[in-house]
């Protein structure tokens, strides 16, 4: 496909009705698991991959050496390295920990472990890199969502958005600032994506609550960024890790909780999943 298609605009054309194909594909297919995970695998990680792709960038390029490996690698959330011979054993990101962790972080976690099962059955070979890194670990916000948290989304953001805008913003407001504008962008854009996903799974006019969460962590990464530069970086303050880690994650329980996972219960969705894994029991028991 690389050889015979010149990278650039040839080659986005080339791909482009598989993309809107992709995007289309879960407003036709309803259900809290299905819908959330066709929306998040095709429409969000599969089409950045493919726009990545188009101009040679990204996990497809150079792209592996058979299709189903490609297929696999667009489409899974997760890194998957062509000569493994295993699979990573990953620690479990919130281990010991979940009475302290939002319940909707859990599920995403959960959605994120599930979609690795396809890779694993059709090539048990492969090898996974892990898509957490210990989250409740993280030091800071910055930490946490670009060093641990969704590892493929956060690779993929950065190098659809982040770079990009990073890239632009250094020529026009120097070097010292230009992720500030970069990395806003880049909330914004995975505030947006999870409305998306957010839509399939309830089904009703957006509120843009979810928007306003990853908003909100854009400017308080911004804010962090900016103290760090002129505080921390000629050492005039410093907070230890043993408070700046647990006000990181405070923060995050609490504006997700109010922005995130209320939005979820008023719409009835953690009734919706009872219901689904309820009839996903009662047709194994039939099965059997």
């Amino acid at each position: 496909m690389e050889t015979k298609i010149s990278k650039g605009f040839p080659r986005l054309v080339s791909i482009f009705p598989v993309i809107f194909l992709l995007s289309i594909l879960p407003f036709n297919i309803h259900g809290f698991h299905l819908g959330a995970a066709h929306v998040f695998v095709f429409s969000w990680m599969a089409n950045f991959k493919l726009l990545l792709f188009a101009f040679d960038r990204g996990p497809l390029s150079p792209p592996p050496a058979n299709l189903i490996l490609f297929i696999l690698a667009a489409c899974s959330p997760f890194k998957i390295k062509e000569k493994s011979v295993k699979v990573l054993k990953c620690e479990t990101p919130f281990q010991g920990n979940e009475p302290r962790v939002v319940p909707s972080l859990i599920l995403e976690a959960f959605l994120l472990a599930v979609a690795a099962i396809p890779a694993q059955i059709c090539l048990p070979g492969v090898e996974l890199e892990p898509q957490f890194n210990a989250p409740v670990r993280a030091t800071s916000l910055q930490d946490f969502w670009g060093r641990r948290w969704n590892l493929r989304v956060s690779e993929a953001l950065r190098l659809t958005i982040y770079s990009p805008i990073k890239t632009i913003s250094s020529r026009v407001i120097g070097s010292r600032w230009a992720s500030l504008p970069a990395v806003f962008a880049t909330f914004v854009t995975s505030g947006f994506m999870h409305e998306l996903i957010y839509y399939h799974i309830i089904r009703k006019k957006p509120t843009w609550e979810i928007t306003w969460f990853f908003v909100l962590q854009g400017v308080l990464v911004d804010i962090e960024i900016f103290l760090k530069k002129k505080l921390v970086a000629t050492e005039k303050f410093r907070l230890h890790e043993a408070i700046s880690g647990p006000l990181a994650l405070a923060n995050i329980a609490l504006t997700a909780g109010w922005l995130s996972y209320t939005q979820l219960l008023r719409n009835g969705v953690d009734e919706k999943v009872i219901k689904e894994f309820n009839a996903i029991v009662e047709f194994f028991k039939r099965s059997t």
